[in-house]
């Protein structure tokens, strides 16, 4: 059974063949034998798998799509990989995350919210359905080892208790090993923390130097290091869910500091600087028009001295936090390049599950809870002024204004929670697989969608869609396959006409990336 083509994949699990009758009973008899027992695995060629998605990222808040924040892992394997300028997600986190993981749209799978938010309403329950088995299920189930690190968000809210139940925590879900939290953000000082279904304590303080998104990646790299000398022959699916880039916007000082001064221009002039550096890259057509201001957001030179340091400082911190995390998920990559697995895994770099957020409002927060707890009013500039040297760190809760939400979606209209138009849905996507892709370093503008990475994920280890999991029917998968744009370019009209779920609307002028030519 291990990598019989002649095995049948539909139905999961795989059911166990019957072993052929005992005919002889003498165990000295040399006629006296049994067919060996072949370990689960999936079909030969099978790579390895690592899925990554970011929190709350704008389309131009990173150096590979035009930003201002370095990001040097998604540069490198964007250099040898692929970018997708035309990648769509959610307008908000718990919904991209469930398309992601089932390849269906989000309310056919009862996330049409967070969670926090659910109703009894159909597709808004929370409850993502056994009809829809999340792909590290089904790859479990054809032989993967499986792990999700960070960020869960999927689990109805009355399911999160020590009690559970537990069968859609992410080890009820088909991954073998979690080491995350459920939630939809973390201290990343003082996360609260699971390991499996098991609460745990933090491996240091924020004094010894913690932050969760090197916590993550140790115990990403120690997993995957323990798995390939125990079962080197069998691949991984590895689901990386770092929260970097959602509020609370932490991040070690050094990190912070080196944006010292650079967004003291604001965000009207940071918006048009990230729209040009996006032309000269090619990664937004030369015809391309910068959207409009927003009513209701002030301009930069309308806000006063004390604001503008206070807002300057918020972007300083988010830049460093970003660039944080990705220099911590370079270490996972190199781990990889260290094992010499790197090129024969399929590594998805999603920048972003949604827009650049704005729930932090105009003013931004130095504590995000004084505003859930409706006491806004009280961070006065003066109180927020004086606290600048706290934010970023253990004694902050950090959100920036929404004029960085916006400026960091351009060229892109509105922000994150929007769906009606593309700044809050469109992400820019690093795909990199040296042996499975023949292009590199190559810019992708089709119109591709998170529903698409499992139904790719499944054609990439050679594995058919099943059409019924752990005795359960499945509904169809709804996304279409990205290799297809891997090694050719390919009219961005022939995936738009057969997406069958978050269909584009038609380009604002031109001010789409990669946007479809007028009938005119």
């Amino acid at each position: 059974m291990a990598q019989d083509p002649s095995v049948g994949r539909e139905v999961l699990p795989i059911p166990d063949r019957v072993p052929p009758r005992l005919t002889v009973f003498d165990a000295k008899d040399p006629a006296s034998s049994f067919p060996p027992i072949e370990p689960l695995r999936p079909p030969a060629g099978a790579p390895n798998v690592l899925l990554v998605l970011l929190d709350d990222v704008g389309f131009g808040a990173g150096s590979p799509f035009g930003g201002p924040v370095h990001m040097p892992t998604a540069e490198r394997l964007a250099e040898s990989g692929l970018k997708y300028n035309r990648f769509h997600t959610t307008a908000v986190c718990a919904p991209t995350r469930a398309a992601l993981l089932t390849g269906r749209n989000h309310h056919a799978v009862n996330m049409g919210m967070v969670p926090e938010g659910a109703t009894s309403a159909p597709g808004y329950t929370s409850i993502i359905p056994n009809t829809a088995a999340q792909v590290s299920e089904v790859l479990r189930l054809n032989g993967y080892s499986t792990a999700q690190f960070g960020k869960c968000h999927e689990v109805p809210m009355w399911e999160t208790s020590p009690v559970g139940p537990m069968d859609r925590w992410p080890t009820g879900a088909g991954f073998e090993y979690f080491y995350g939290f459920l939630g939809g953000e973390a201290n990343q000082f003082y996360p609260d923390m699971f390991e499996g279904t098991t609460r745990v304590e933090l491996p240091a303080t924020p004094e010894e130097g913690y932050h969760l998104s090197e916590d993550l990646a140790d115990h990403a790299i120690a997993w995957v290091r323990q798995q390939k000398a125990l079962a080197p022959d069998k691949p991984f699916f590895m689901y990386y869910a770092p929260s970097f880039g959602h509020v609370p916007l932490q991040a070690p000082a050094e990190f912070i500091d080196k944006y010292e001064g650079r967004f003291d221009a604001g965000w009207d002039e940071l918006r048009r600087e990230i729209f040009e550096r996006q032309q000269e890259m090619g990664i937004i057509p030369e015809t391309c028009e910068l959207t409009d201001h927003p009513e209701g957001l002030p301009h930069w030179d309308e806000t006063s001295d004390k604001m503008k340091a206070v807002y300057a400082r918020q972007m300083e911190v988010f830049a460093g936090y970003l660039e944080h995390g990705d220099h911590h998920l370079g270490r996972l990559i190199d781990a990889l390049e260290g094992l010499e697995v790197l090129d024969d895994t399929l590594v998805i770099y999603i920048i972003g599950d949604n827009g650049g957020a704005p729930e932090s409002g105009i003013k931004g927060s130095t504590n995000i809870f004084i505003q859930y707890n409706m006491a806004g009013a009280l961070e006065t500039e003066d109180f927020m002024y004086e606290r600048i040297p706290q934010m970023g760190t253990p004694e902050s809760y950090v959100g920036y204004s929404a004029g960085w939400g916006w400026a960091t979606d351009s060229p892109l209209k509105w922000t994150k929670q929007i769906a009606s138009h593309w700044g809050g849905t469109r992400n820019g996507t690093v795909a990199h697989w040296p042996n499975g892709f023949e292009a590199r370093g190559e810019l992708r503008t089709q119109f591709s969608h998170v529903i698409d990475v499992a139904p790719t994920i499944l054609e990439a280890a050679g594995l058919s869609e099943p059409v019924m999991v752990n005795g359960v029917t499945q509904q169809p998968l709804h996304g279409v396959l990205l290799r297809r744009t891997a090694n050719r370019t390919v009219a961005t009209h022939t995936l738009i006409t057969h997406h069958a779920a978050s269909r584009p609307q038609v380009a604002e002028s031109s001010t789409e990336p990669g946007a479809r030519p007028s009938a005119s």
